[in-house]
């Protein structure tokens, strides 16, 4: 079996180096997929709902891993690939004061308008009133993910690490707005 596992790992690895675009966007859609299937089920959904995943999948391909896999080149071109203490906080602080409130957005409307199909007017009203707890939450877990990922982690795997750890994020958000609507409720 574990030879399986290697052949997958050797594959894998060889995908990412001749197509890291397409690589990284599989996998992010993958990732959301596992991330979508498991907060469903610890949500109490008994049978999963399939639009919403292909939805969440299709958001994962077709947004986060390529833009995952372009920020990171560019960031690194910013610094000239530099992975000293102070490069490493400047792309830290980039990344927390632009991409990270980005993404919390445009998912948060992507999820109410596409997935939730809701209309405008109730995706602004929730944005409004959610989009800070989320992004204040995002600034107190994301930056030490960053710090990690730009100080010791390769360029081509960092999408993919930014993708598992968005993946536990998603369950642990989704586990979250769940408890705190059954606490109201």
């Amino acid at each position: 079996m574990g030879s399986i596992a290697k052949k997958g790992l050797q594959q894998y690895l060889l995908q990412l180096q001749q197509h890291p675009l397409r690589t990284k966007a599989i996998t992010a859609g993958v990732l959301s997929a596992i991330s979508d299937i498991v907060s469903q089920k610890l949500s109490g959904i008994q049978k999963l709902q399939l639009r919403r995943l292909l939805l969440k999948v299709l958001f994962g391909f077709a947004y986060l891993g390529p833009f995952g896999h372009f920020f990171h080149i560019l960031l690194d071109k910013i610094s000239k690939g530099k992975k000293d203490s102070k490069t490493v906080a400047k792309k830290v602080v980039l990344e927390q004061l632009t991409s990270s409130p980005w993404n919390n957005m445009l998912f948060m409307l992507y999820y109410g308008l596409v997935v939730e199909g809701r209309p405008w007017v109730h995706v602004k009203s929730k944005i409004k009133k959610e989009y800070p707890t989320v992004q204040y939450a995002a600034w107190t877990f994301w930056p030490v993910v960053g710090w990690v990922n730009h100080q010791y982690v390769p360029l081509q795997f960092r999408v993919i690490v930014q993708s598992v750890v968005a993946c536990c994020w998603g369950i642990f958000l989704n586990l979250r707005a769940r408890s705190v609507a059954l606490t109201k409720g």
